[in-house]
């Protein structure tokens, strides 16, 4: 039997193809579903890609994701700008923010320090993170970057940085999860859990 191809159809899934965590399957679905629309959500999906390219810049203060610069976070009087919540990453931000428990302001390094992959402190926002620790009367850095070798050799390197300063450095504490059993934690789980106690 002979295959049916229809272009912009196999265009369109090759495109969602493309994003993280799409494969075959899933683009093929996604694409059915654009077609399956009528034209105005269609529009409406394409018009919110293009604003989010269009509009989306990066804080020159904290590198968050943002519309306005300095972004919202960075220019409320009511956050607590002498303390710095280092993250990895714009979306560690979004998952701070939902605890309701930071009161501090962020620096996005984008990214993590992987020499293996080519990622080294200068390709970081490691230097305007100094600056404002230096510039901004920053008490405390609070580094959140994330439990794996990578996050764990960043903080490392920042600590060192900071060590020559004034401003207290602390970690996120990290070892059991809520509602989790001893018998089922990994021992890297039970030692960060033991070091850490309170």
């Amino acid at each position: 039997m002979g295959k049916v191809e229809i272009e912009s159809l196999e265009q369109l899934k090759q495109a969602f193809q493309k994003l993280p965590g799409i494969g075959p399957r899933s683009a093929e679905r996604l694409a059915f579903h654009i077609l399956r629309s009528d034209r105005q959500e269609a529009a409406r999906l394409a018009d919110a890609i293009i604003a989010v390219k269009d509009r989306v810049i990066h804080c020159s203060t904290c590198f968050n994701l943002t519309e306005t610069d300095p972004c919202n976070l960075c220019s409320t009087a009511n956050r607590d700008h002498t303390q710095v919540w280092v993250v990895e990453q714009p979306k560690d931000v979004i998952a701070l923010e939902q605890t309701g428990l930071v009161r501090g302001v962020y620096h996005v390094l984008m990214g993590h320090i992987a020499p293996l992959d080519g990622i080294e402190p200068g390709d970081l926002t490691i230097d305007a993170l100094m600056n404002r620790v230096k510039s901004q009367g920053v008490t405390e850095v609070i580094l959140a970057t994330n439990p794996t070798i990578e996050g764990d050799g960043t903080a490392l390197y920042l600590e060192s940085l900071l060590a020559d300063t004034s401003v207290k450095v602390t970690r996120l504490a990290r070892g059991l999860a809520v509602g989790s059993q001893l018998e089922y934690a990994s021992l890297g789980m039970l030692e960060a859990a033991i070091r850490g106690r309170t």
